[in-house]
């Protein structure tokens, strides 16, 4: 008989090297470096502690502390009291990993006038006079002993000034996402394991990328289509392009990783797979855009959910102008991307997380269902596979749309930023011929950690071009080609998200199982037309979660995390009615988005989060929390049955008042988006959005857009499906047309 084996981790992802310049003076490092430090601190028993430099707890609270911990430490761990001791002594800056992902934020991905406040905020505090304004002592911050700067920090949560209370939640924000990422003693305590459990590695497609030899002169390739971006949009057109005998090539800024590379470690997989590290906030910093930045853009980060869209939005879009969108052709493009995909909910196995949703719904006579999973009819219970399938069990468009393209012959460049369309004036038209950009190889090993080997511009010929990157990229694309239409960018909708989270008695492991394979839609339409909250199961990664916990306290903070897998998950996502804009930061041109959850989509929201809590009331759960600012822990009275009084607890209804009445104070609450959709809106007359009934860019010939940025309100459901239909018709049509155009 033949022992079960270890599961094979997989390769490594050695990230692109750090600028030369740093971003901070010793001086700012030497302030910031304490502050993270006192939000995660050692913490060692007082007997023992340097009181500079470590959380002196009493000997009872170490000894509780580390008792706790031991029990929550996985029975396999060899020695969990040595773990238990090694998590509680960790530090923020102990690992010269933190440094270095704080110097890739504020060098690569934080935006200048953001990093050029916060380093204002450093430079103050290294002064007498500023550090006595903002934290009432003449010594500066980097000077305290840490049990005084965590003080300083715990004070800040609750000034009165909403840019301190701000300031609070950026840092410690900061603080705590970039140590779960790197640190191993945390994962060690929640017996994480580095693959999904169970995972079987899969054989990806054999991909071929075009190589340029270096030179001085840019690079000339001729082709018929090009598609900008690898995404849904782009790997669907890319498809149907190269189908119909055309001479495709796929551009995309990203690079590809072989699937045993998967799924990515979180220190290495933001970096790698999402844009800007996933660090894109809100010029008001009330909003944070997660959006995939890889081969197979979103469809390698996204969760598997494959909804269509649904009757009434459908309808909206057709009052638009849009009869397509209630035609049988769009049926029959969403049919044909999910029959592609093999979309079903047949083989679901529900983890504890959307279990406990399904049922908590049920027991309140909420609207529920099963979300079908784009898993080709395969079991799928990757926990992880927002850093890459490695099962290859996902059909995004790295296992299904793009092998489709290539084998119909289509070509592809990895690398590439597209800087511009190019136009030539045809008869009086404003018609594309091709797209000018820069290519970057790899490095001399293969990878990304080194200096790449080349560097070239290459200008692509083209009949036509197709802008596929995205809702965030695709209006950057048009306006740095020099498009004035003033509707480019406008109109973005977020899908706006806030988060509940339960604690029960039973371990729930919630990284472990498929993501998201539940949704209550009871309050999907609020407002009778189409405006409301779906309540879903969210990532449960460390990283994405953990950070969301209300920071108390370095030693409260790092036993409430090890609490994670008793923890359960959810959003309350909501189809926004109201709208933000993208565009180029003017210093470096990189994107930028104004975006404010209006009053209207708050109220939706909080309806959803209320609802939430009850789903986990009658769950059982021990405690429910918010990421809501000053809100409490709702604790269940140890005296009560697991399901209480229904929902009718008189404290557990002070307790969803008080989160109603405290709402989302500003300028603390923090909204998430995963979903970005509407910046070159489809419209019937072009005053009112940016293309055509086709897809084409009103004003041009030959230039079209199809991702999710061409949706002409929110789509309300994970828009995967909704994105690949409407390009599955765009490029058809363009297909269509290039025969025409032969055929003259």
């Amino acid at each position: 008989m033949s022992l079960p084996t270890e599961p094979v981790p997989p390769k490594a992802t050695p990230l692109p090297p750090l600028p030369k310049e740093d971003p901070l003076t010793p001086a700012q490092w030497k302030t910031l470096l304490a502050i993270t430090d006192a939000c995660i601190p050692a913490v060692k028993p007082i007997s023992v502690a340097n009181t500079r430099t470590e959380i002196a707890a009493t000997d009872t609270d170490y000894s509780t502390a580390l008792s706790t911990l031991r029990e929550l430490t996985p029975e396999s761990d060899p020695d969990a009291t040595v773990a238990a001791k090694e998590y509680l002594e960790d530090y923020a800056s102990s690992n010269p990993a933190f440094k270095q992902e704080l110097q890739r934020i504020f060098a690569l991905y934080m935006p200048s006038s953001t990093r050029k406040e916060l380093i204002m905020v450093l430079n103050v505090l290294n002064t007498r006079a500023g550090s006595f304004a903002l934290t009432g002592y003449f010594t500066p911050i980097s000077e305290q002993p840490v049990h005084i700067r965590e003080a300083i920090l715990r004070s800040w949560g609750s000034a009165r000034l909403g840019t301190i209370r701000g300031l609070h939640r950026s840092l410690t924000v900061l603080s705590k996402q970039t140590w779960i990422k790197i640190t191993p003693t945390l994962r060690r305590v929640l017996g994480v394991p580095r693959v999904p459990t169970g995972m079987i590695p899969g054989k990806g497609y054999d991909y071929e990328f075009i190589q340029f030899p270096p030179g001085d002169k840019p690079e000339v390739i001729e082709t018929d289509v090009v598609v900008i971006g690898s995404g849904c949009g782009g790997a669907v057109c890319a498809k149907n392009l190269a189908e119909a005998g055309n001479r495709v090539l796929v551009v995309e800024k990203a690079y590809h990783w072989t699937p045993d590379h998967f799924p990515m470690s979180e220190a290495d997989g933001w970096n790698h797979l999402f844009m800007n590290g996933a660090f894109i906030s809100s010029d008001d910093t009330s909003t944070s855009i997660v959006a995939g930045q890889a081969w197979g853009g979103g469809g390698t980060v996204n969760w598997s959910a494959s909804l269509q869209t649904q009757g009434y939005v459908r309808r909206e879009w057709m009052e638009r102008g849009l009869p397509f969108f209630t035609s049988a052709e769009f049926q029959e493009s969403l049919d044909r991307v999910c029959g592609r995909m093999g979309v079903s909910a047949e083989y679901l196995e529900q983890n504890r997380t959307n279990a406990m949703l399904l049922e908590g719904a049920r027991k309140l006579g909420y609207n529920h269902k099963a979300v079908p999973q784009n898993t080709g009819g395969a079991q799928h219970r990757c926990g992880h596979c927002t850093f890459g399938c490695g099962s290859c069990e996902k059909q995004g468009p790295v296992n299904s749309y793009l092998p489709d393209a290539a084998r119909a012959g289509a070509k592809f460049i990895e690398g590439f930023h597209a800087e511009r369309v190019v136009f030539k004036t045809i008869g009086g038209k404003k018609v594309a011929t091709g797209v000018i950009g820069s290519w970057v190889s790899r490095d001399i090993n293969g990878g990304v950690a080194g200096e790449p080997t080349t560097r070239r511009k290459v200008i692509i010929k083209a009949k036509r071009v197709i802008a596929s990157a995205g809702t965030m990229q695709s209006p950057l694309l048009l306006l740095r080609s020099g498009l004035k239409n003033p509707q480019i960018g406008r109109n973005l909708y977020v899908h706006p998200v806030t988060l509940l989270g339960a604690i029960h008695q039973e371990e729930i492991k919630p990284w472990e199982g498929a993501i998201l394979t539940s949704v209550v839609g009871e309050y999907e339409n609020l407002d009778g037309r189409g405006h409301g909250a779906k309540l879903e199961a969210t990532n449960m990664i460390p990283s994405s979660w953990l950070i969301w916990l209300d920071w108390k306290g370095g030693l409260q903070y790092k036993l409430d995390a090890a609490r994670m897998k008793h923890m359960a998950g959810y959003i309350s996502i909501c189809k926004d009615r109201d709208t933000g804009r993208v565009y180029p930061d003017p210093v470096d041109g990189r994107v930028r988005f104004s975006y404010t959850p209006s009053k209207f989509d708050k109220k939706h929201i909080m309806q959803g989060l209320l609802a939430l809590a009850k789903i986990q009331y009658v769950n059982g759960a021990s405690e429910i929390f918010t990421a809501i600012p000053g809100v409490s822990v709702f604790k269940r009275d140890s005296g009560l049955p697991a399901t209480g009084d229904g929902i009718n607890d008189e404290r557990f209804q002070a307790w969803l008042d008080e989160v109603q009445t405290t709402g989302f104070p500003r300028p603390e609450s923090l909204f998430i988006s995963a979903h970005q959709m509407g910046t070159c809106r489809m419209s019937k007359v072009e005053k009112e959005g940016v293309v055509d009934p086709t897809g084409k860019v009103w004003g041009t010939e030959g230039l079209y857009v199809a991702d999710a940025s061409v949706f002409p309100s929110a789509s309300g459901v994970n828009p995967m499906v909704t994105n690949m239909a409407i390009s599955d018709w765009i490029s058809r049509g363009v297909a269509d047309g290039l025969v025409s155009r032969a055929l003259l």
